[in-house]
């Protein structure tokens, strides 16, 4: 592979999307109106409702907008990601995905490109979400030395989450399947995670088997890394979690996309059907 249009292949990529995001003005609206509506409304409506023990990676207590300050994020994070899965299954049957994938270039590098790209759109619109959120008084400590684990957090989240829609564009046949599989993915794994409260609280609560689901799901380990960076604490495993999951998406999908090997709907369409 040449390294020299390999890096061009990737640029061009990212820089495509890129341009096409930021044509598209109801994408950042409608990407920053529904956290936004968590923040200021939900969040104001259980303030002083949902207690927030002095619990890691606080110091002190907290407001409850500030804890799932974070969640909003991954909210954010994930959202763009699932939302790439169904630009793949556009692009597939407009037939863009074949003439990319035909490319002179090894087909997980291409695949690679457009994980990049949709890591880059999802931190661009988590950055306008903590701003808009700060203007709004939620302000979240993003500067400092823990500036540097902050970025990792975000783009190891930014990318596991790009990765799982790109597995889950090789098994949506129809942009008519979009919305039923994404409500059986985004809202399991948003609310039964960590996002809006603490772990411990569920298991306090007794509903345990939400606790240990939340416990295994990587979305949880994304929001919790991101969580313990702000504050420069030690994340534990959660970034083996969230480049293990990343790891693994991203080698199902290249093969799922791969003619020869794949899996799902690309290998049952037969040589008539789209890339």
């Amino acid at each position: 592979m040449n390294v020299r249009h390999a890096v061009q292949a990737l640029w061009a990529i990212i820089r495509r999307e890129v341009l096409k995001f930021i044509r598209q003005y109801g994408r950042l609206a409608s990407a920053l109106v529904r956290p936004l509506l968590w923040l200021a409304v939900f969040a104001a409506g259980f303030r002083n409702v949902f207690g927030i023990a002095v619990n890691e990676p606080y110091d002190t207590y907290i407001p409850y907008d500030v804890y799932i300050a974070p969640g909003l994020v991954g909210m954010v994070l994930l959202f763009n990601g699932m939302q790439s899965s169904l630009a793949m299954v556009y692009d597939r049957e407009m037939g863009l995905m074949r003439l990319l994938l035909t490319a002179p270039l090894p087909r997980w590098w291409i695949l690679l490109a457009k994980l990049c790209a949709t890591a880059a759109l999802s931190l661009l619109q988590a950055l306008a979400f903590v701003l808009v959120a700060w203007a709004l008084g939620t302000e979240l400590p993003l500067l400092g030395p823990q500036t540097p684990m902050v970025l990792a957090a975000a783009v190891g989240a930014a990318l596991m989450l790009g990765a799982l829609g790109l597995l889950l564009s090789v098994h949506i046949k129809q942009l008519e399947n979009f919305a039923g599989t994404m409500n059986f993915v985004i809202f399991p794994m948003y609310f039964m995670s960590t996002a809006l409260y603490p772990l411990w609280k569920l298991e306090e609560s007794g509903a345990e088997w939400v606790w240990w689901i939340a416990r295994f799901n990587p979305f949880t380990h994304a929001v919790e890394w991101l969580r313990f960076a702000l504050y420069g604490k030690d994340p534990g495993i959660a970034p083996l979690v969230v480049l293990g999951t990343l790891a693994l998406c991203f080698a199902l999908a290249a093969w799922g996309y791969d003619p020869q090997r794949g899996f799902g709907a690309l290998t049952k369409r037969g040589p008539g059907g789209p890339a």
